[in-house]
């Protein structure tokens, strides 16, 4: 019965050692296992962090360009707003000389100015239709007439109209 039990004994070691021979195994594949996926998902991961990079390049360039468009285009709009400027400055001193001009014929000139009668349009007997036009500027030509003549007396500018 011994040597039965020792029988028994010596495949219970074998057992033992194949199991840890087993287990060892076992072991080095789920190392192998964890290397393979650790692998894996670097390779993945570096795929889409190089696709990532990729559009964002992409985006970047195109940015870029429209950047590039829109400077050109302020730079123009810059120009042209200065060539704008410079007209309007010198049309504006243009106009203040004139202004000034006006401002000394109408301060010395008016009071003295002899304009005649026969300065102001002479009614024409009415024939037909006028246009708006024509009647504003009759009654604008009138305005500054009596202006000019200093004649603010409504009764005197009747006078005169008729």
């Amino acid at each position: 019965m011994l040597l039965a039990i020792e029988e028994c004994m010596g495949k219970l070691e074998e057992f033992m050692e194949d199991a840890k021979e087993l287990d060892i195994t076992l072991g080095e594949n789920i190392n192998d296992l964890k290397e393979q996926s650790r692998e894996f998902v670097t390779m993945c991961l570096t795929s889409q962090r190089d696709s990532v990079q990729e559009l964002l390049d992409s985006q970047r360039k195109k940015l870029m360009e429209r950047n590039d468009v829109l400077e050109s285009m302020v730079k123009a709009l810059k120009k042209e707003t200065m060539a704008t400027m410079m007209a309007l400055s010198t049309r504006i001193e243009e106009l203040e000389g004139e202004l000034a001009l006006c401002g000394t014929a109408m301060g010395k000139g008016v009071a003295n100015a002899a304009l005649s009668i026969e300065d102001v349009s002479k009614l024409k007997k009415f024939v037909g239709t006028k246009s708006a036009c024509v009647v504003y500027n009759f009654l604008w030509r009138m305005k500054n007439y009596f202006r000019a003549k200093v004649i603010t007396d409504d009764a005197v500018k009747g006078e005169i109209g008729t």
